[in-house]
């Protein structure tokens, strides 16, 4: 499966020349399968640039057919809903998969942002494509062609965030963000569901030091990010919703010092990279 990042910041977008590398959409990554099935993980700006690519094929006739999993609906990873081309596309097919608390709940949140006083253009109810909203299953387990979907609620502040875990032709990608554990970092059944990914994309919001000023907001920080790689023992590690006001320079930095603290704990196999608009990772 081929894995493309859109989107890789937390918050809020932050476009500028301080932000140009990395970039500055909010969350949005896209999964190739061998068969040419399309996931979407989270709907946040980047969702406006791999809706634009899409465009270019069946989904601008109106023959594509996608699913969505979103792991939560805060703003960063819904904001793009609207904009997303395809969706416009009368013909299109797409499953969004959301939280447990049921299909009902999410269609609310996504109308919501929509309404007249808000979005001058039209209704999620009436954008073209055929949208089915679904919750989760109670096992946390679906299917998109060949590849097994298990979904894993982690801790996000006052409110849950799933991961997501795909597995398919005896690859598996772990998508992890906006998770904030309790002191001693994940918990064994997290680690459980990392094990052995070949890619482990993980929220890396802050340093540790700034951290330790916003725990209550529920996100990671570097350190968090590695320890869950190294229990885990995944192959790569793609850092991941960077806090809005860091820098090219700073998210430097943070793969730097992942890097190195990677090695000190023994786990130079692991890779490491710092996620970026327009990067394609091949597992």
């Amino acid at each position: 499966m081929e894995v493309t990042f859109w989107g890789v910041r937390g918050s809020i977008p932050s476009p500028g020349p301080a932000t140009v590398r990395y970039g500055g959409n909010t969350s949005c990554v896209s999964v190739r399968l061998a068969g040419g099935e399309i996931i979407m993980i989270d709907c946040g700006t980047g969702a406006r640039n791999f809706g634009i690519s899409l465009l270019a094929g069946a989904f601008g006739k109106g023959n594509g057919t996608a699913t969505v999993l979103l792991s939560h609906a805060h703003w960063d990873h819904i904001q793009g809903f609207p904009f997303f081309g395809p969706f416009y596309v009368p013909g299109n097919r797409f499953t969004v998969v959301g939280g447990s608390h049921g299909s009902e709940l999410l269609e609310r949140v996504l109308e919501r942002q929509m309404a007249a006083q808000f979005f001058p253009v039209q209704s999620y109810r009436n954008m073209g494509a055929n949208i089915e909203m679904r919750a989760v299953s109670e096992d946390g387990e679906l299917r998109v062609g060949p590849a097994k979907i298990s979904a894993h609620p982690n801790p996000h502040g006052p409110t849950e965030a799933l991961a997501f875990r795909i597995e398919t032709g005896g690859k598996t990608l772990v998508y992890a963000s906006d998770v904030g554990y309790a002191n001693g970092g994940p918990p064994d059944a997290t680690v459980a569901v990392y094990r052995g990914a070949d890619l482990l994309v993980h929220d890396c919001t802050f340093t540790p030091e700034d951290r330790l000023q916003r725990v209550s907001r529920g996100l990671s920080s570097l350190d968090d990010a590695v320890e869950a790689a190294v229990r885990a023992d995944v192959k790569r590690l793609a850092l991941f919703h960077y806090d809005q006001d860091y820098s090219d320079h700073d998210v430097d930095q943070l793969v730097v010092r992942g890097r190195r603290q990677l090695d000190a704990k023994g786990a130079g196999k692991i890779e490491i990279v710092g996620a970026a608009e327009g990067l394609t990772l091949k597992l």
